[in-house]
């Protein structure tokens, strides 16, 4: 067949060769795909910042330069009400025809439920030998067949920590374990700064950062056979420690969620933070006064003979079985890799969304970004570490693919525990009794 590629004039042959695997996408999809007309299909996603948005509609436009048959509408949804979103979608049968960057264990769950596409073709089309080895490995279902692929990997709990504070404080090396992190948010602590920004509400923020925490103290919610684990020393542990970190966080901290958390390390309320990438795109845009001055570290554990455990919820893309445009949506979805958009795509957020194929990590486009040139450690970390992360659908390389993973996410049993042992003060016999139970009742319903 013949390989087609829309890369611009400005893009030399050299870059345009080294990103080939991925612009072999349109050629490799079903020709009964290419033949679909008078099509529209809609995207949703919750990662709608303006220079995401205007990487999407480059894309779109790209796209239906070459299916000028084919529409595409770009719709937005947030990182804590895609769920309630599409649970209307699905119930009603109004769904999207494709969706981008939410978390591999929901798309599994979905998945488990019927309600996503098979998406092996998608990643034969894009070309699953350019991928970073095992990184689909998150979407294979019980079933063999893939739910879906990543968008891109995500390294959703580093340590951010700002240098010149640390000097101040005479702290000469970055934190590794939770007693030289005390250490160092103490001592940091002055006035109206606070030491760190970690989530106490009840969602989801609270529920996956809390369960990095657990692994961070040698703990776990299953056992490998996916049998219910999180009465366990490390959990215990690892609630003393956040109970311990209350008095660090600002007040608001008791209903913070994703953009408070950012927001707090970023305008200089926090000395430490916890985030992705996206950091550094704000600190650029939104207070550069302390861009000199930040840097990353994986997250401190209880003890340095616990690994590093780092949150990647696999931002994914992926095609709801009730979609009628699947073929069309199948091609969209392929060509969302194309190297040009794609990295136009990355670098909205350098850092943030970090390449799932190998072509374009190499790719001298990708690397020509100041963020990522300004930072090259930082990202190099981030990227190592996402590569080797897990999350509640994969807790461990041992443990078998869970596809409750999502539903235990939305029911917010994890915050609720961290809320009813830290902010409430409950028995935490009681409160691991009541989590563990009603984590069983989903395992089993």
């Amino acid at each position: 067949m013949t390989k087609r590629s829309i890369l611009a004039n400005s893009i030399s042959r050299r870059t345009a060769l080294q990103g080939l695997t991925a612009t072999t996408a349109l050629a490799a999809m079903p020709i009964r795909a290419r033949a679909q007309s008078n099509a529209t299909i809609r995207w949703w996603s919750p990662q709608a910042s303006p220079a995401q948005v205007a990487a999407y509609e480059f894309q779109i436009a790209q796209f239906q330069a070459l299916h000028p048959d084919i529409t595409v509408v770009f719709e937005t949804t947030s990182d804590e009400g895609y769920a309630p979103q599409l649970a209307a979608a699905f119930s009603s049968g109004e769904v999207p025809d494709i969706v981008t960057h939410l978390p591999s264990f929901a798309v599994q769950s979905y998945y488990a439920n019927g309600l996503v596409e098979p998406f092996n073709d998608v990643i034969e089309a894009i070309g699953a030998d350019d991928y970073f080895p095992g990184a689909n490995d998150v979407f294979q279902a019980a079933d063999g067949n893939y739910c879906g692929t990543g968008i891109g990997n995500s390294a959703a709990n580093m340590m951010w920590l700002r240098k010149d504070l640390m000097q101040q404080a005479g702290i000469e090396s970055a934190p590794t374990t939770w007693d030289e992190m005390r250490t160092a948010v103490t001592a940091m602590q002055t006035g109206g700064l606070y030491g760190a920004p970690l989530p106490y509400g009840a969602n989801s923020m609270t529920s996956l950062i809390f369960i990095g925490f657990i692994h961070q103290a040698g703990g776990q919610v299953f056992s490998p056979d996916l049998e219910v684990a999180i009465d366990n020393e490390g959990t215990r542990n690892a609630l003393e420690f956040y109970r311990e970190m209350r008095e660090f966080c600002p007040p608001g901290a008791t209903n913070y969620s994703w953009g408070e958390s950012l927001t707090a390390f970023v305008s200089g309320a926090t000395a430490t933070g916890i985030y992705t990438g996206r950091v550094l795109a704000n600190v650029r845009d939104q207070n550069p006064s302390i861009a000199d001055h930040i840097t990353c570290v994986t997250y401190p554990r209880m003890s340095e003979d616990i690994a590093p455990w780092t949150f990647n919820d696999f931002p994914s893309v992926f095609i709801p079985a009730q979609s009628q445009q699947k073929d069309a949506a199948k091609l969209f979805a392929a060509f969302l890799f194309d190297p040009e958009g794609y990295i136009q795509q990355l670098h909205a957020a350098p850092g943030h969304v970090l390449p799932v194929l190998q072509s374009i990590n190499n790719s001298p486009l990708y690397q020509d970004n100041d963020i990522i040139q300004k930072y090259a450690p930082e990202v190099e970390l981030m990227a190592a570490s996402a590569a080797g992360g897990y999350n509640l659908g994969y807790e461990s390389a041992d443990h078998a693919s869970n596809e409750k993973a999502g539903e235990i996410i939305g029911s917010n049993v994890i915050s609720e525990l961290v809320q009813r042992v830290v902010l409430n003060g409950d028995n935490v016999d009681e409160a691991l009794g009541a989590a563990s139970a009603t984590i069983e009742g989903i395992m089993q319903g």
